[in-house]
């Protein structure tokens, strides 16, 4: 890169463009729906690279193959090879021959330390069921910028604590007023994290490759706005792969508007890995099937006849439809019981809390 271009905003677009064309021309082809992703497939190898800025990750099923093109950055860019992936971006990655395990022990033990919370006792539940007066005026903060830094950091270590990924958006509202009972109930959550902080996602080598969808909603829980909080999460096999926990920008009048716009995130969502999936050249096994405890919902997904219950949902409702009729995926019932998405939805008592967590594939490796 020349030295003209550093500090200025289009340095990183220009790297990006110089890296993509190098890439190109040793044969890889980008992918269209992650354009960070690079795919070179010949024959029975494969060779992915993910590149973010300057720190790229190889991975193929070849090594030769893959020192090949190490040599070739490094002829071209003077790359700094680490050897086999155990730190990415504050992602600790551990691997064996039962899986692979992602977390940020590192970094949740930094924001506890800069916190002061390192030696806190540590705290078995995230939030309390009751949220309705952390709505109600407080006591503000004189300085708001460090509840606007752990918030932002608690939104970083999501990646890989879905846990904590409603209690995170939930606290996000107040980020602009905040008051000491919000600051009080982040220090709560990281009193939670001080309990396992090496938790993390762990993706078992046995998986099956069987994508299964769950979302659910929470209809006009902000005493506030009386907007809605939707929750989604994707399964490959037993492994977590995707999940959000939102809150919705407009007001949804029936419960049902508020299951179709989650609906409809999850089926662009399962498209998207549909896509993915096909670019690398994976074929999935069995059907793609999607869990639903709304009986209303199914049925009126099922029914191509608009009504007057199907007139406000207005495009959301047309997205599932048509995916439904091309058969990208399968209703199934669900108790809400059984529901997994639960943990992004709302607060929970403690005892179903830990019961839904268990069912997100979490696992402390430094237990």
């Amino acid at each position: 890169m020349k030295k003209s271009l550093y500090g200025l905003k289009q340095a990183n677009r220009q790297w990006f463009a110089k890296l993509s064309s190098h890439l190109k021309a040793s044969s890889f082809s980008q992918s269209a729906y992650d354009h960070s992703l690079f795919v070179k497939i010949f024959e029975t190898n494969i060779i992915v690279l993910l590149a973010y800025v300057d720190d790229i990750i190889l991975a193929g099923n070849h090594l030769s193959d893959i020192e090949q093109i190490t040599q070739s950055l490094d002829d071209t860019f003077k790359v700094k090879n680490l050897g086999n992936l155990k730190y990415f971006l504050g992602l600790e990655i551990a691997r064996s021959s039962e899986g692979i395990h992602v977390s940020q022990r590192k970094y949740a033990l930094d924001i506890l330390a800069d916190s002061g919370l390192l030696a806190s006792k540590a705290c078995a539940t995230l939030i309390t069921k009751d949220t309705k007066g952390l709505f109600e005026g407080g006591v503000p903060l004189k300085d708001i910028t460090p509840y606007q830094r752990l918030i932002g950091r608690l939104l970083y270590l999501t990646n890989t604590r879905p846990d904590i990924g409603y209690v995170a958006q939930f606290l996000s509202q107040f980020i602009q007023s905040p008051t000491k009972e919000h600051l009080a109930t982040a220090n709560r959550v990281l009193r939670y994290i001080k309990a396992a902080p090496g938790q993390g996602l762990f993706f078992p080598s046995n998986s099956t490759l069987q994508i299964k969808g769950f979302c659910d909603s929470d209809w006009a829980t902000c005493p506030n706005t009386h907007r809605s909080t939707i929750g989604l999460c994707v399964f490959l096999g037993s492994s977590l792969k995707s999940w959000k926990s939102k809150k919705q920008s407009t007001i949804s009048r029936s419960s049902s508007k508020v299951e179709y716009r989650a609906f409809a995130t999850l089926t662009c969502d399962i498209q998207w890995l549909k896509y993915l999936f096909d670019e690398l050249q994976i074929k999935l096994k069995e059907s793609v099937v999607v869990y639903c405890d709304n009986q209303s919902t199914r049925h009126i997904a099922l029914n191509p006849i608009s009504h007057e219950r199907t007139k406000h949902i207005e495009i959301d409702c047309y997205v599932v439809r048509e995916k439904v009729q091309d058969k990208l995926y399968q209703f199934l019932p669900i108790t809400s019981t059984h529901q997994a998405v639960d943990v992004f939805t709302k607060a929970l008592d403690p005892g179903i809390f830990k019961s839904v967590v268990s069912k997100l594939g979490l696992l402390d490796i430094h237990s």
